[in-house]
This record gives structure tokens, sequence and C-alpha cells, in this order.
């Protein structure tokens, strides 16, 4: 197929193909929607509103507090901090001085911590107050200077901070000096990845690789989107690249508000649905199956959301069907990794939307499927091989690992490293990733094709498939299953279940049953924590 294929004919004329990226750096974004639209509402956070105007001068201040304290252009300043208004004027603060953001974590332990601070560089955190004192077990380890401690609300614990974030945006002694930008080179974030192959990288995102991808998301759905007039659900965390993206930076391209939680609380998100009405939820699957689940839903006036963005793990067909059948909203599954700012498909709110697909590529996105061994050869519809990509919104490169890059950056084109095909329309399907599939016996199996058949017995709400060392198959397939509240299921039960439904190669010889799957902080159920339990 080529790779200006069919997919793109599902474009309406009102929708461009290809899109021009202005060279303007991030900070002027936010400084164009604040002189757009000064009195928007940009930020509400437990019922305390933030305007445009207001959250551009608090921008400038930390900007000014930074210079004021040694940061200078290309610096790190790093950012440890749950979804709060203090995680956008740190991270557009941070940008404005011409530093680079890194993200980090905040569930990450101080092995992980050591190597990113290492890593990257940096001299300057903003931190969760909570998490103060893991950043200090580590600091002599690092290049940290300044700790800026943030606080939500009083935490019991006793500590003497650099500087709390009230005193640190009063410790500018001077107006801020403007700093000058080349957008499509200058890095403006250091985005770290798991590390599920080794050693966590750090993806270096231009400030044209995001705006680009801000641009790419607004064309593709600005047909569904009214400028100066969403409201956006954020409880993604913005330190993951699709809340990032999805949640804080086109909720700002657009003028919209960010309504923020820190963290996914059922009975809160429900609640501020109920409340505040929000129009956008860009979520991951575990949410939307906790929501279908809650035997009120309908009750909070969760029909308000007309969109739901969906992506950072497969969305099985089964919950995307009973969870627009309760709430009547619908779902559009995209895909993307850290290293395209992330977004590079969705399935078309113009166009025909397939379930199970994620859709096609965004304007200016070119894709194609290769085969696995020598990535050089391209497949033909319906051949499964891996997924490579180009386009303005991937990286640069991974922070001081040039072999990395080379490997993952050839010829102008991005190697994910996940297994996929397109159909003949140009849609994607994302199998699996090409370390996680399963070979048995010869046979090549992907944990989704499984789960997907799992997904759809009664009793299931949540299924993990992984391989586990057989000394016959080489490899056998283990499932790791949550069950529905009230529900009851054997293995037996299960087994039998699986082999009506797929072919008894796949047919998982091991279920094992639990009352909760270990995940990322976005809510991705972390697979790799599995398999590490199986190899120690």
């Amino acid at each position: 197929m080529s790779i200006k294929g069919s997919w793109l004919s599902h474009y309406p004329e009102t929708i461009a193909t290809e899109i021009d990226i202005p060279n303007i750096a991030l900070p002027q974004m936010l400084k164009d929607t604040a002189e757009k639209y000064p009195q928007n509402s940009a930020i509400s956070f437990y019922g305390r509103k933030f305007t445009y105007q207001e959250l551009q001068g608090a921008v400038t201040a930390f900007a000014s507090a930074l210079q004021n304290n040694g940061v200078k252009k290309g610096d790190r300043v790093a950012l440890m901090l749950p979804n709060c208004p203090q995680y956008v004027i740190s991270y557009f603060g941070a940008l404005t001085a011409g530093a680079i953001v890194t993200q980090v974590n905040p569930m990450s332990v101080e092995r992980e911590l050591e190597h990113i601070f290492t890593d990257s560089g940096a001299e300057t955190i903003v931190v969760f107050d909570a998490l103060y004192p893991k950043v200090k077990s580590v600091q002599s380890k690092s290049s940290l200077k300044n700790v800026v401690a943030v606080s939500l609300q009083p935490s019991g614990q006793e500590f003497a901070p650099d500087y709390t974030f009230e005193t640190f945006m009063g410790s500018a002694k001077q107006s801020f000096q403007p700093v000058s930008f080349d957008p499509a080179n200058d890095v403006a974030i250091l985005q770290y990845t798991g590390g599920t192959t080794g050693r966590s990288k750090g993806a270096m995102l231009t400030h044209r690789n995001i705006f680009a991808n801000v641009l790419q998301s607004y064309e593709f759905f600005k047909e569904t989107m009214k400028v100066g007039q969403e409201k956006c659900l954020t409880v993604i965390p913005l330190f993951h690249v699709f809340g990032m993206t999805s949640c804080m930076n086109l909720s700002i391209y657009t003028a919209a508000e960010s309504i923020m939680l820190p963290r996914f609380d059922l009975e809160e998100v429900l609640n501020t649905i109920k409340n505040e009405q929000p129009t956008i939820f860009p979520g991951v699957p575990t949410m939307y199956v906790a929501i279908t689940n809650h035997p009120e839903a309908e009750k909070y006036g969760i029909s308000s959301i007309e969109t739901c963005n969906s992506g950072s793990a497969p969305m099985p067909v089964e919950l995307m069907k009973e969870f627009e059948g309760k709430t009547g909203s619908k779902i559009l599954e995209g895909y993307g990794l850290s290293e395209a700012s992330p977004t590079t498909h969705c399935n078309p709110p113009f166009a025909d939307r397939k379930p199970g697909s994620v859709g096609i590529g965004f304007p200016s996105t070119e894709y194609k499927i290769v085969d696995l061994a020598s990535g050089t050869e391209e497949l033909p519809a319906g051949e499964l091989g891996e997924i490579i990509l180009k386009g303005p919104q991937v990286m640069k490169g991974y922070w001081n690992m040039p072999e990395e890059t080379a490997n993952t950056l050839r010829d102008g084109w991005l190697f994910t490293g996940d297994i996929g095909k397109m159909d003949e329309d140009g849609y994607l399907y994302i199998v699996d990733r090409k370390k996680d599939m399963i070979i048995a016996s010869g046979f090549n199996i992907y944990p989704r094709d499984v789960e997907e058949v799992l997904y759809e017995h009664p009793s299931v709400q949540e299924a993990v498939v992984i391989g586990v060392p057989d000394p016959y198959r080489g490899e056998t397939v283990k499932a790791v299953l949550v069950l529905k509240a009230g529900k009851e299921a054997t293995e037996e039960e299960i087994k039998a279940y699986c082999k009506e439904n797929m072919a008894s190669y796949k047919v998982p010889t091991i279920v094992e049953f639990r009352e909760q799957l270990p995940k990322t902080a976005v809510g991705k159920i972390l697979r790799r924590s599995l398999r590490d339990e199986v190899k120690n």
C-alpha cells in the first residue's frame, strides 16, 4: 500500500491533509491565547479558577524567578507533580526562560530518580511536597541545586525545602529578560520512556515537535471543537505525554478550560463531571472500565461529554460498545508514542470509525508497515509487520544516546517497535509490541488477540495476557484476570470459553485471578510487571 494511500481520501475538503507549522515556540502559543481570550477560564482546580491573563502573569513571574536563580537557556528544570495549576505555571515558566522541561513520574522510586536526574543534568526541580524526602535522598548523587516544593494541602510533614512554590515565585529581583528561540532545534521537553527494554531514555521533543502535534490535533478535530468554549476533563497525568498534549497544550491552543484532578478517583471524577460538565474527556481504557461498571454512572450527567479520546493502551472493542451504550459519548481511539509528541493516528470524527482500529494518520503524518526482520520491505494491506512513521511531531532523538537514536530513527522514519497492520482503507490496527509477542511451539501469539476474547466474557472486568517459560512449548500463555464485582468464574470455565472462541494454540494454559492489576500512573496495565514476577 502506498505511503500516501487511500486513507487520505477519508479527509473532507475542510480538513487539511498537510499543514504548515509556524516557526514559534510554545510560550508564544500561551501568550497568543492570553491576549485573545484574557478572561476565559484556563484552569479549574477544586473550584479555584485561573483566567488566561492570570496564568500568563504567573508564568512570566516563574520564568523571572528561574532566571534570578541562575537558570539559563538550555538548562534542565525537572517537574515532579500531580495535575495542579502549579504544574502548568512551572511547565510554561521553564519554557519561557528557555529551559528544557524534564518530566518526572511522581511514582518513580529513588533508583529511577537518580538515573533521570543524573542523565538529564537537571539543576532545578519543582516537586510535590509529599515527595520532597524522596528527592532529597538522591540529591547528593545528582546535579540538583534548587528544590521548589509545592503544597496542595497541609502534609503533616516537617521539612525545610530550598523554596516553597510561593517563596520561589517571589524571589525574582528583576524583570524577566526575553529569550530567543529556534523552535525547530531547541529542545522543549525531555520525555523519559518507561525503560522496558533497558534504562529509561529521554526523548528530545522540540518546540516545533510539540506545537506541530497540537496543530495536527486541532486540524483533525476542528469540526467538532468550538474554540473558546470547550471544557477538558484533565485527569490523565500531565507528566505523561498524552496528557501534556491532548489535555494541557491543546486546551491552551483552543482557549479551553482545563478541569484538573490530581488522580483518577471514580467518585471524584463522576462528581466533577456532574458539577463542571466537561465536553471533552481524554482517557485510557481502565478509566472507561471504571465508569462503565459504576451502577449509577448515568445519573452524574456524563452525557455532557461529547468526545472521549482513548489512548496509551489498546481499547477492547466490547468495552467501547458498553461504555458508549451507557453514556451516549463517542470514543475515538488513537495511537501515539512518546517519541512522536505523542499522537500520530486517531479514528476520525469526520469519517468512518472502525472499532478495534486506531484510525488514520494525522495531517502531515506518513506511515507504513514493514517486515519484522529487516524493516526494509513494505508490506501489503492485511499483513502484520512493524509500524514506522514520519512527520513534524517526531522527536529530535534520545538525549545523550546516539546509538539508540540511530537505531530508532532511520532514513527519516521512526521505527516504533509496535506490530500492526493496515486494511485496504489505510486504517491502522495495533496488534502488540514486538517484545510482547509470545512464541509457543513455533506459533506467534499476540496477547491482544487473546485479551479481546477474554473481555467479551460476561464476568471479566480486566484482562492481561503474558508469555511464561514452558519446557515443552518454549513459552505458554498465561491470563491474569480481574472479575467484575459480584461475578464469579473458575479457571476451567475461562479455558473452556477460550477454546470455543480462539485457535487452540492461543488458549491460556494458566489462568490467575486477582483483585487488581499493576498499573502505571496513567492507568495503563503494566504487562512488564507481571512478566518480571515470573522471572523472579
